[in-house]
């Protein structure tokens, strides 16, 4: 019994611990999180409820996120990445379910998931410059469709407006919504739809009341990704929109480096901290849809 009673506590004094120097992996990970997200996220909402000049507490900046022309670059902003994410979800859930219906490592498959890694990081200048001399005014396809008789701006320069945003947007979203959505399809079980059609069941049933009932969590989580991938966008839209302040980060930028308008830095961290109340909420919805979805995904 002595034997016994000393072998326990060795047992579990031998029980893999956890050591320190297994946590300095981390530590580059935390000072990372810290320094361009703890640290910024601290400054603006410091910022928010500080007067000009670091004149005190006021609640100021936050009032004036009411002013017109705030709310509509607020609206503008989650105009343009609803409109972006709906898109983007719905032709990158076809192109991901295409996917699936081919053979799991064909090289179409590998293919396009290669490339869907690649576009989905492709924004800013670049992909501004490339729509400019794709179908900007002087782009290839835009002489094109003149020399054809047809002409894309008869009705005004759409491309620096919110829908040539939206189509400059929809091009990084699709990608992305393929990596995102692609593992939820891999979870279909083929099982499902064979049980489905054993039971008399038509594809109509299967889709609406066995597999479309158990994406839909997914399917609306991922549309929330790229809806705050969109909306906390920036470069794109400035290299497209040289004049005015369409959207919220444009407008941001304007508080922030505007020669004209002086004092109004904190103002600009107001709208900041507007944007991340907003994709806060939207990522906790996503979150919220995740663990619903990985419980049969898993």
């Amino acid at each position: 019994m002595a034997e016994t009673a000393t072998a326990a506590p060795q047992r579990v004094a031998g029980r893999p611990r956890l050591r320190g120097g297994a946590l300095l992996g981390t530590v580059p990970f935390f000072a990372f999180v810290t320094i361009f997200l703890v640290i910024p996220t601290l400054t603006v909402i410091i910022g928010a409820f500080t007067g000009d000049g670091g004149s005190g507490f006021t609640l100021e900046n936050v009032r004036a996120l009411g002013d017109d022309y705030i709310l509509a670059a607020f609206g503008r902003s989650i105009t343009l990445s609803a409109s972006s994410a709906v898109i983007g979800a719905i032709l990158g859930a076809l192109l991901a379910y295409a996917l699936v219906t081919g053979k799991p490592d064909g090289l179409l498959r590998r293919a396009v998931t290669a490339a869907a890694g690649v576009l989905a990081q492709f924004g800013g200048v670049t992909l501004a410059f490339a729509f400019l001399a794709t179908i900007g005014l002087s782009g290839f396809v835009t002489q094109w469709l003149q020399e054809h008789g047809l002409d894309p701006y008869a009705n005004g320069v759409w491309l620096f407006e919110l829908p040539g945003l939206t189509l400059v947007y929809t091009y990084f979203q699709i990608p992305l919504m393929v990596i995102v959505f692609l593992p939820a399809l891999d979870g279909i079980r083929p099982q499902w739809r064979e049980a489905a059609t054993s039971l008399g069941g038509s594809t109509w049933h299967y889709w609406t009341r066995v597999a479309g009932p158990l994406l839909a969590p997914a399917f609306l989580g991922s549309a929330l990704l790229l809806f705050a991938n969109a909306f906390s966008a920036y470069a794109t839209a400035a290299a497209l929109v040289s004049q005015g302040s369409p959207i919220v980060p444009l407008q941001i930028r304007g508080a922030l480096t505007s020669e004209v308008v002086l004092g109004q830095a904190n103002l600009g961290k107001a709208m900041a901290l507007g944007m991340v109340v907003v994709v806060a909420v939207v990522m906790a919805l996503y979150s919220l849809l995740q663990k619903r979805t990985a419980k049969w995904l898993g």
